[in-house]
């Protein structure tokens, strides 16, 4: 048996598989999250602590099976969200900064675009890390400081302080990572006067990296990748071409890019997607869509008109169609293909026969016309597109976004595929599988969508849709 941890932004799931990365017990530990000022988010970094340690607990008592017959650990996390804390007590010096957070905003309109998108991948937003981690550092004195992704954080919580490491996906989400050396990259390091000494050290992907100490239990910690390549990973996305959508708070598009470096097109970002012991690192590109399922949550606690995200496919369904509404989602800026900070949310097309079920179906209606326009950034040709996180759940949705993607969805049996494969990056070190092939073997799907709107429906939907996010990038 291995245990998953998947550290995320509302929650944390604990899953323990078997050899046949089936889940055998599950836990689950809601987040608090902090607002002290608009556009700000923050965590408790002990609440993330507690919160594994809770859902593990949880996962293994459905299991029932006690931590020492854990063959290894695979830990998955919030990626950019970042932590500093102080070595000697590993007391945070500050609430987690969640990736969500938008403070740095004008931070980053100030930065060398393309310096930082040809060594690092990425586009100067405040998403990534490294604004963050420079205005956690402004006026402290660094000297006895460590800083982390959620990653970092856990594996020193999860080896006493012993242990001060990131895996190099997690490193590539920070703006401070160099793609071609794989490295910490000097110049960026200057940049955003960031001393080495807070900095962890980078492992792969795949590889025991130390002895966890859990609930008085020793076990190999085997597997890490930040959360959206963990997806991808246990989507079996092993060949280059083959592309996954991860639905959750927010919604991510990763496509396999293989071993080359090269370069993102416009509106997306290159990243690490794994690294195998040894082996050459594995690319991905990525489409980040920040807000998707957040735009449910916040239509239940902000608005009062939708009693759960399981109740919007109903909602939805109860429509013939969205005559002619449209939400915009900005409500933390725009992610890819656009990188608008300063976008703001627009709900479009209301008259006087609009209902909270057209405000519900446009929220769904978003998450695909989003997803689909990060597929037409990534200018390469589909054959399939694999789907998990919990928006993977609502069958609405999900022929929704085969109808306007214009490609079959294949939704797995287990949609918790970010554990998956953390526990499967974790099972490859410990040699529970001997091979990628093997692991493939595993993958198991649950349902298939082909698209079934007329091709130029589909086509108005999309360029009507397009006119309201032309007028959310205008509110800004």
């Amino acid at each position: 048996m291995l245990l998953a941890i998947d550290q995320g932004t509302t929650g944390t799931t604990c899953l323990v598989v078997d050899d046949e990365l089936r889940a055998r017990g599950r836990g689950y530990r809601e987040v608090p999250q902090h607002f002290p000022r608009s556009g700000w988010v923050e965590h408790d970094p002990d609440e993330l602590w507690d919160s594994v340690l809770g859902a593990t607990e949880d996962a293994l008592a459905a299991a029932r099976i006690e931590p020492a017959e854990l063959k290894g650990i695979g830990l998955t996390n919030q990626r950019e969200t970042t932590i500093v804390w102080e070595r000697r007590t590993g007391r945070p010096v500050h609430r987690a900064i969640v990736w969500q957070d938008r403070r740095t905003a004008e931070r980053c309109r100030e930065l060398p675009r393309d310096l930082i998108r040809d060594r690092t991948g990425l586009v100067p937003d405040p998403y990534f890390s490294a604004t963050k981690l420079e205005w956690l550092l402004s006026d402290r004195d660094t000297s006895g400081l460590a800083f982390g992704t959620v990653d970092a954080w856990l594996i020193w919580k999860l080896t006493g302080g012993e242990v001060h490491a990131t895996d190099i996906s997690n490193a590539s989400r920070t703006l401070l990572f160099n793609l071609e050396t794989l490295d910490w990259d000097p110049e960026l390091l200057d940049l955003f006067g960031v001393p080495e000494s807070v900095l962890p050290r980078i492992v792969s992907s795949s590889g025991v990296v130390a002895e966890a100490e859990l609930l008085g239990a020793h076990i190999p910690l085997a597997g890490i990748a930040g959360d959206q390549q963990a997806a991808l990973f246990g989507q079996a996305c092993f060949a280059p071409g083959q592309a996954k959508a991860t639905y959750g708070t927010g919604s991510f598009v990763l496509v396999n890019a293989g071993t080359g470096a090269g370069t993102a097109p416009e509106g997306l970002v290159r990243t690490v997607a794994w690294r195998l012991g040894d082996e050459p690192a594995v690319y991905a590109l990525e489409g980040s869509v920040f807000v998707t399922g957040a735009a449910l949550q916040w239509l239940r606690d902000g608005l009062g008109i939708l009693g759960g995200a399981a109740e919007s496919e109903q909602l939805a369904r109860s429509l013939d169609g969205n005559d002619g509404v449209y939400f915009v989602p900005a409500l933390t800026g725009l992610g890819s293909p656009h990188w608008a900070p300063e976008a703001r949310g627009v709900i479009a097309g209301l008259s006087r026969g609009t209902r909270r079920e057209h405000i519900v179906r446009a929220a769904l209606e978003a998450i695909a016309f989003q997803t689909r326009d990060v597929l037409d950034a990534m200018d390469r040709e589909l054959d399939i597109l694999r789907a998990d996180g919990g928006g993977a759940e609502n069958a609405f949705l999900m022929q929704f976004q085969a109808d306007v993607a214009r490609l079959p969805v294949e939704v797995p049996e287990e949609a918790q595929t970010t554990a998956l494969g953390a526990a499967a990056l974790a099972g490859l070190a410990v040699g529970i599988w001997p091979s990628l092939d093997a692991v493939a073997a595993t993958w198991r799907a649950a349902a298939r969508y082909e698209p079934q709107m007329a091709a130029e429906e589909a086509a108005t939907l999309l360029g009507e849709w397009r006119i309201a996010v032309k007028r959310a990038l205008l509110q800004g």
